[in-house]
C-alpha cells in the first residue's frame, strides 16, 4: 500500500488557463481516487495534436481552467475500491477510449466504442460523481479527454488504465497509448492491406506515419503518402513511405492524381487528417471505395515490430513543456517527450 494511498497529493501540473495561452506549472491538490479509479504518477508524457486542438479552442466551447494531456507513460500509485485488474507500483498506460468491458461494444469484435468510457472531449469531470478531482486553492480544475496527463499524479477511470511489462522502457511506451495506436490499428486490424496491395496515406502527422507503418508490417509494396507540407515527405520513408502526392503540385483533384498513377485506384486509403475533404479524396481514390477514417484498434501483438524511436523527434522536461506546442504549432515534431521528472 502507498503511504499516500487515500491521501490528498499536491505536485506540478501544467494548467492551461485560459484558450491559446501558454500552460503555467502550478502546484495542485490531486484527490484519491474513488471507487473504480486509479491514482497514477505520471513519468513520461507527450503532447499530441488533440491537446493543442482543445487548448487552442476554436472549433468548440472553451472548458478552462484545464489539464490538458492524454498520452503518457507512469505508475500506479493507488486504487479505489473495486478495482482488481491493477494494484500499487504496477506500470501502465493510460487510454483515453476505455473499454468497460460489459457493454455490448466492448464485447463486439467490430467495435470498442464503450458505451461507458468512449470518448467525450466536453467532460471534464469523473463520470463516478460528476466532480473533478483536480483543484487549487478549492478551484476545481477540468479533466481532459478522463487522463490529463500534463500532471505529475493524476486520477482515471480503471477502464481507462492499460496494464503493461514493467520491462518495457516508459519513456518509449509512452507514445503508444494514443498516435501511435490509433493510425497502426487502424491499418493493421481494420483496413488489413494485404502483401503486395497499394495503401494511401492521407496526411503523415503521427497518426498518419503510424498508419504507413502498419502497412509496411502488413506487407503493403506501394505505400502513397498524401501531404500539404512536401517538408514531411523524406522524413516519412523511414515508415514505409515509397511515393510521394502533394495536392498543391497538381491541377487536378488529388484522387484523380492516385487514381492515375495506380491504373484506377488503391487498394485501401486511411485518412488521418480528419479534414471532409480528405475523406473524400480517400474514398473516391480507392478502386472498390473502401477506406478507413482512423480510430483505436490495437492488437499489441504488432508492437515488436515496431521502432518506437523514430516516432520521438524531440525531449523536454516538464518545466519546459510549452516548448513541445512550439514544436508541434511549427510542424517541426512527430512526437516530444516530456519529462515529468527532471
Amino acid at each position: 500500500m502507498s503511504s499516500t494511498a487515500g491521501q490528498t497529493i499536491k505536485c506540478k501540473a501544467a494548467v492551461s488557463w485560459e484558450a491559446g495561452k501558454p500552460l503555467v506549472i502550478d502546484e495542485v491538490e490531486v484527490a484519491p481516487p474513488q471507487a473504480g479509479e486509479v491514482r497514477l504518477k505520471i513519468l513520461y508524457t507527450s503532447l499530441c495534436h488533440t491537446d493543442v486542438y482543445f487548448w487552442e479552442a476554436k472549433g468548440q466551447t472553451p472548458l478552462f481552467p484545464r489539464i490538458f494531456g492524454h498520452e503518457a507513460s507512469g505508475i500506479v500509485e493507488s486504487v479505489g475500491e473495486g478495482v482488481t485488474h491493477l494494484e500499487p507500483g504496477d506500470h501502465a498506460l493510460p487510454v483515453f477510449t476505455g473499454e468497460c468491458g460489459e457493454c455490448v461494444h466492448c464485447k463486439s469484435e467490430e467495435s470498442n466504442m464503450c458505451e461507458l468510457l468512449r470518448i467525450n472531449t466536453d467532460r471534464g469531470v469523473m463520470i463516478n460523481d460528476g466532480k473533478s478531482r483536480f483543484s487549487k486553492d478549492g478551484q476545481p480544475i477540468h479533466h481532459f479527454l478522463g487522463t490529463s496527463t500534463f500532471s505529475e499524479y493524476t486520477v482515471i477511470h480503471a477502464g481507462c488504465v492499460a496494464k503493461i511489462n514493467p520491462d518495457a522502457p516508459l519513456d518509449k511506451v509512452c507514445v503508444l497509448s494514443c498516435g501511435i495506436c490509433t493510425g497502426l490499428g487502424a491499418t493493421v486490424n481494420v483496413a488489413k492491406p494485404k502483401p503486395g496491395s497499394s495503401v494511401a496515406i492521407f496526411g503523415l502527422g503521427a497518426v498518419g506515419l503510424a498508419a504507413a507503418e502498419g502497412a509496411r508490417i502488413s506487407g503493403a509494396s506501394r505505400i502513397i503518402g498524401i501531404d500539404l507540407v512536401s517538408a514531411r515527405f523524406e522524413q516519412a520513408k523511414k515508415f514505409g513511405v515509397n511515393e510521394f502526392v502533394n495536392p498543391k503540385e497538381h491541377d487536378k483533384p488529388v484522387q484523380q492524381v492516385i487514381a492515375e498513377m495506380t491504373n484506377g485506384g488503391v487498394d485501401r486509403a486511411v485518412e488521418c487528417t480528419g479534414s471532409i475533404q480528405a475523406m473524400i479524396s480517400a474514398f473516391e481514390c480507392v478502386h472498390d471505395n473502401v477506406f478507413i477514417i482512423t480510430l483505436i484498434r490495437l492488437n499489441l501483438d504488432f508492437f515488436f515490430e515496431l521502432e518506437v524511436d523514430k516516432f520521438i523527434t524531440h525531449n523536454v522536461p516538464f518545466s519546459e513543456i510549452n516548448k513541445a506546442f512550439d514544436y508541434m504549432l511549427k510542424g517541426e515534431s512527430i512526437r516530444c517527450l516530456i519529462r515529468m521528472q527532471e
